[in-house]
């Protein structure tokens, strides 16, 4: 069925200890509470934090949970108890059907054995009879792509060849439940494809929980997402967008920095749209952790004004958006001929229509650059992560993070078969 309640998670919680040996004293303590029949201490001991705290949601049938957070957030914890692998000291776990998981690198891989010999271990462990693995085994290795190392032993195999080979068995024996645990990171790009197309096929019988770092990924598998903070569902919803928004407000991203040969000096700047405008009259007072909302189903206006050196005759500007990674995403480039430097300062205006970004935080660089506007010549002056601005759409359109708009259009051609 497809509404079929695959995961149910009620009010689980999981705490460790910070002291080793504390832990170990503990767990004694913990294990004569269940052998005559205590409950569980559910306050916190000394040195003692809950790692997951009152998690709760419900997955079903065809649909991908995203699960994203900050390292140390309990993302990784959560999962190992939805796999079973520790047991929660709060709450309640229902799982339907098949459990596989590809949660940690080459876990579950016995490393002395070959890839063939876990295949069989791993499908038994998901309770496959050795015959049903034997249908599947062609199959499993030529997705896995190890080639002529499927009777090598696994210890033998590089970083990528152990995901390969987990993704396959996991994907292949079409459990009912699949966890994913940030493993598709290792991947070389044509496997990260055949996985995602792998994904969207077990999701039509399966339901999935995904657990990345990498909000692109997210928005292009998951239909709704979890955002955990400190072990807590800090916000729960059936549009990734919103989550995916949240997540990028936890960081404040870089700060400022200079570069060049310092010939030029910026003392204001206006940003945002025409009714809401972001305005400083000098960079000491830009906030660089604010990150300033922009529409951008309406014009984008970027003014800046500068002092520069009068010995330059001609200089050019250039534009720069970055996502949170720091990794440019988009350049506005300046005319084909640079602007001549007249008496005083100089205030550049710009206009941007039909500039699409996804969902997501971004910061605008500039750069001042001497004549030159097709090769980059002498830096009057650079400013990376100049000021931040944040972008939210109703949802996060496909995992790119810039869109375009193109006029479509759709001819059916087709001709008339007479029956004689």
């Amino acid at each position: 069925m497809k509404d079929e309640v695959l995961v149910k998670v009620e009010g689980v919680s999981k705490k460790f200890c910070r002291n080793l040996k504390r832990s170990l004293w503990y767990g004694v303590q913990d294990i004569s509470r269940e052998l005559i029949g205590a409950h569980k201490l559910s306050a916190l001991r000394k040195d003692e934090f809950w790692a997951v705290n009152e998690v709760s949601f419900e997955l079903r049938r065809g649909e991908c949970l995203g699960l994203v957070g900050h390292n140390g957030a309990g993302k990784s914890t959560l999962l190992k108890m939805l796999n079973g692998l520790i047991k929660p000291d709060k709450g309640k776990i229902t799982m339907k059907g098949r459990i596989g998981a590809l949660i940690e690198l080459g876990a579950g891989f016995n490393p002395i054995l070959t890839g063939r010999e876990n295949i069989y271990s791993n499908g038994a462990v998901l309770g496959f009879s050795k015959k049903e693995i034997d249908k599947k085994l062609d199959a499993i290795i030529d997705f896995a792509e190890v080639g002529d190392f499927i009777d090598t032993p696994v210890q033998n195999y590089s970083s990528g060849m152990k995901v390969r080979l987990g993704f396959a068995v996991a994907a292949q024996l079409e459990p009912d439940v699949l966890l994913i645990d940030e493993v598709l990171a290792v991947g070389d790009v044509g496997f990260r494809i055949k996985c995602y197309n792998e994904i969207y096929r077990i999701m039509e019988k399966a339901a999935v929980i995904f657990v990345s770092h990498s909000m692109p990924q997210v928005g292009k598998i998951c239909t709704a997402g979890i955002l955990l903070k400190g072990g807590k569902n800090h916000l729960f919803s059936p549009n990734i967008s919103d989550v995916i928004a949240a997540y990028y407000d936890q960081f404040g991203g870089d700060k400022m920095s200079f570069e060049g040969s310092g010939k030029v000096t910026i003392f204001g700047i206006s940003f945002g749209n025409q009714d809401n405008v972001y305005t400083v009259s000098s960079l000491e007072e830009l906030n660089n952790d604010y990150h300033h909302e922009v529409d951008l189903s309406k014009s984008l206006f970027v003014s800046v004004s500068a002092s520069i050196d009068p010995q330059i005759e001609y200089y050019s500007v250039l534009f720069s958006i970055s996502d949170v990674d720091q990794k440019v995403v988009s350049q506005i480039i300046p005319p084909e001929n640079s602007f001549k430097n007249g008496e005083g300062p100089q205030t550049i205006h710009i206009e941007l229509k039909d500039f699409y970004l996804n969902t997501g935080k971004y910061s605008l660089s500039i750069h001042f650059l001497k004549e030159q506007n097709t090769d980059w010549g002498e830096t009057l002056i650079g400013i990376r992560s100049l000021l931040k601005f944040s972008v939210k759409r109703d949802k996060f359109l496909g995992s790119a993070p810039v869109l375009h708009k193109a006029q479509w259009k759709i001819e059916s051609n087709y001709k008339t078969i007479l029956n004689d």
